[in-house]
């Protein structure tokens, strides 16, 4: 059992990863908004395409929908932890390249205070920025004199959240989750000439401190002994980020002149309104499907005090897990077997376009393990993703990505009996 020093490093754990939580993505698609869109669902959730709105498992813990903190066990105290290893290659007018990454996702635990009330406990980065690529042009009119623009990025978002999920009836439970966001946005543009020391600097730092909140409900209606359908409706609160954005211009020759020009801009960002909504179909305890649709407003997000930079979002996804037999003397089939698919647009408008749109399929394992704990999970995930671009000759991408997930499952809460 973990006792209150593995709790209280549990803990400190979340604090110190969340300063290393930093960009995991080298697309240059990031110069634009917030950064890249992190998926909130875990290991498990990305091994079905992300789905997570109507999922209600005992034995994992699901930060998609809040409603579903109700289906832990009694008994139990589970830690969620999980980190991601990627590979990207980028194409554009027949030039490639690739990039390689990995990153900390995600820290979470969850248990039960009553009968009726659950609660979860979570950390996961929101957005991730990183890029860094540089330009080289001739200067119209000038023989022999090219001009080079070199484009830095770099930070992220995160979140701590904490969440409560109420049983209202046997088959009907609501939640709430909310939380801190937080974190720093830096980019940068320089330009410099072949035939000078002299460059500009364009800058523009951004740093969150706000809040986040979303609410969900869980409702399911048993079609015979075995067989049960849940709908699964979630909604984010969209609102005027409390921030702080640092814009400079600064002119040097990279000796002894520098001139900057400087001026800071409160509170001129958001994050949209999000609906969502899952239907998940379980048959005993053996097979699960789903799909879930989602809708973020970000048309209606401010970005630089203005409010027509965003398209809206949009995702669909799709997944199935499979389970042959719980308790079987196998190991094969005590194994859960996962796979999904998802597509979702883009949020970004770019100078003469929009962003681009992904789709990706994935598959995964939930592997039982019974080392230390009563039932631990190891799950790993494989996911390919391919960025589209809205137009044609524009840099496209494929990424290659491997979760790893280990969920603990604790008896916390047993009392025991002596003869």
């Amino acid at each position: 059992m973990l006792n209150k020093k593995a709790l209280i490093s549990a803990l400190m754990l979340a604090g110190s990863i969340s300063v290393f939580a930093q960009s995991n993505t080298n697309s240059p698609y990031t110069r634009y908004g917030l950064g890249d869109l992190v998926d909130q669902g875990f290991a498990n959730n990305a091994a079905m395409g992300g789905i997570g709105y109507a999922l209600r498992n005992s034995g994992h813990i699901n930060m998609l929908n809040p409603a579903s903190f109700t289906a832990v066990d009694s008994l139990s105290f589970m830690f969620d932890v999980g980190m991601s290893l990627k590979s990207s290659n980028f194409q554009e007018n027949g030039i490639k390249n690739n990039a390689r990454n990995s990153s900390f996702d995600y820290i979470a635990m969850q248990f039960r205070l009553h009968p009726r009330l659950g609660m979860a406990i979570g950390f996961t980065p929101y957005t991730t920025l990183g890029y860094n690529f540089t330009t080289t042009q001739p200067v119209e009119g000038i023989d022999d004199v090219t001009a080079t623009n070199t484009f830095y990025g770099d930070g992220g978002l995160q979140k701590i959240t904490g969440g409560l999920g109420f049983k209202i009836l046997d088959n009907l439970s609501i939640g709430v989750n909310a939380g801190y966001l937080y974190g720093t946005l830096q980019y940068q543009a320089t330009k410099g000439f072949s035939v000078s020391s002299d460059q500009t600097n364009v800058y523009n730092n951004i740093k969150v401190n706000s809040y986040v909140a979303d609410f969900g409900l869980q409702y399911t209606q048993a079609i015979n002994k075995s067989d049960k359908v849940t709908l699964g409706l979630v909604y984010g609160l969209g609102h005027t980020l409390n921030s702080t954005d640092t814009r400079g211009i600064q002119v040097t020759d990279n000796s002894s002149y520098s001139s900057v020009n400087e001026h800071v801009v409160n509170d001129s960002y958001g994050i949209p309104h999000t609906y969502g909504v899952g239907l998940a179909y379980s048959h005993a305890k053996s097979l699960t499907v789903g799909i879930d649709y989602s809708l973020e407003k970000w048309s209606k997000v401010k970005y630089e005090n203005s409010t027509n930079a965003y398209n809206d979002r949009t995702k669909i996804a799709a997944g199935v897990e499979y389970l042959p037999n719980p308790i079987g003397r196998s190991y094969l089939k005590r194994i859960r077997y996962r796979a999904g698919g998802f597509y979702k647009s883009s949020y970004l408008k770019l100078p003469q376009c929009d962003g681009p749109s992904e789709y990706g399929i994935s598959a995964g394992l939930g592997l039982p393990l019974y080392l230390f704990q009563r039932s631990t999970i190891l799950n790993l995930t494989g996911q390919y993703v391919h960025v589209t671009p809205s137009v044609s000759n524009m840099l496209s991408e494929n990424r290659f990505v491997i979760k790893i997930g280990l969920t603990f499952n604790e008896h916390w809460f047993m009392k025991w009996k002596v003869n």
